[in-house]
């Protein structure tokens, strides 16, 4: 597409831990409105290198450059595990995610609370405002987090495995209200996962890593193009919902 809007640009990333490399030069843009897959196995580099995007951690070459005033917010890999008897209110988890924002005095005001209730109505959960936290299910409790990750309109959301442990069932309600955001709000959304099939129905764009980037374009393209490994192959079979055999597999 011409004239996209870059909001945040990756040039040549390295990671390192200690002597351990585990991110290798790693090229690529994230764009105003895709819903993107990062894809990869266990260890492949696909948090250490959103936690650097997110400045969690420090590159250790090259460059990352976001676009003036950008808004991010983040949902981790398994932020809650709340105990059943933790008092908070999902309403009160939700105004976390303002008072984060707030300068001193950090202090909740009614409009505060409007806009909680606002992104509670959009993520068709309303009625768990008032409930505890700890008394939710699973599903409940994520989006209740989700919630709190947008109440401050971010521009970008990464989310780190946010459905590993929902069944699959919650799992496309989930991903259906991330593409409910990305189509009405034009939220860009980053979806780091080991799961291509669960999130190929949603996606646009695919971040293919293995320490170093081994794919990234249209989840269109990464369905047609037949010069990927093996290893991705078996990925794509499944998430593509047709046969993709490369020679190298036939031999």
């Amino acid at each position: 597409m011409m004239n996209q809007i870059k909001y945040i640009e990756v040039n040549n990333v390295t990671i390192k831990y200690h002597h351990h490399t585990a991110v290798k030069n790693v090229t690529f843009t994230i764009n105003k409105g895709d819903f993107i897959g990062v894809i990869g196995e266990n260890g492949s580099g696909k948090t250490t290198l959103i936690k650097a995007l997110l400045g969690v951690i420090d590159i250790n070459g090259g460059t990352v450059k976001f676009l003036e005033g950008l808004k991010i917010g983040y949902l981790p890999q398994n932020i809650m595990q709340a105990d059943t008897v933790f008092p908070a209110t999902a309403e009160e988890v939700a105004l976390v995610g303002i008072l984060d924002e707030k300068k001193f005095p950090k202090i909740i005001n009614k409009s505060d609370r409007l806009r909680v209730k606002k992104v509670f109505s959009e993520l068709g959960i309303s009625e768990l405002l008032k409930k505890r936290i700890g008394n939710l299910s699973g599903g409940q409790q994520q989006r209740v987090m989700l919630a709190r990750a947008l109440v401050n309109e971010p521009d970008i959301l990464f989310l780190d495995e946010p459905t590993s442990a929902l069944d699959s069932i919650i799992e496309n309600s989930f991903l259906k209200i991330l593409q409910n955001l990305n189509k009405t709000r034009n939220t860009t959304i980053v979806i780091i996962t080991h799961d291509l099939v669960s999130v190929g129905g949603y996606i646009n764009r695919i971040i293919y890593m293995n320490q170093s980037l081994e794919y990234v374009g249209s989840f269109d393209d990464f369905c047609k193009n037949t010069t990927h490994s093996p290893y991705i192959h078996l990925h794509a079979k499944s998430a593509c919902g047709h046969d993709v055999i490369t020679k190298e597999m036939k031999k």
